[in-house]
């Protein structure tokens, strides 16, 4: 009797949970242990609950709103090269033709040519 084996079909796909791609699940869950310590520590030094709660809700609101519009924005890996992108330089500047002179003769040597 042959057996039947199910094939996964979603091996290569990036882990999503209800909107949330990839390391965004990560931010979310690391912002929301950030505001338990600080709802915590809000408490343990006597401040009004009311005012805990209030405190929480609005930076916990800001932090799913702004977590879900770069997962949105960027996708899965965009994030990542958007900040790599930014730290490209716009020019070189250098103060000497040393470098460059020595890529010339770099290149003649790879050729078998010599001065």
């Amino acid at each position: 009797m042959a057996t039947v084996y199910q094939i996964n079909k979603g091996i290569n796909k990036p882990i999503e949970f209800k909107g949330l791609k990839a390391q965004y699940i990560i931010y979310l869950s690391i912002g929301l242990v950030i505001l338990l310590l600080l709802f915590s520590t809000m408490y343990v030094l006597g401040i009004n609950i009311i005012i805990c709660l209030f405190t929480i809700a609005i930076i916990g609101s800001f932090l799913f709103l702004s977590v879900f519009r770069l997962s949105h924005k960027f996708g899965e890996h965009g994030l990542m090269k958007f900040s790599a992108k930014r730290k490209v330089p716009q020019f070189l500047k250098s103060s000497s033709r040393e470098v460059f002179l020595k890529l010339k003769k770099g290149k003649e040597l790879e050729n078998g040519r010599s001065n």
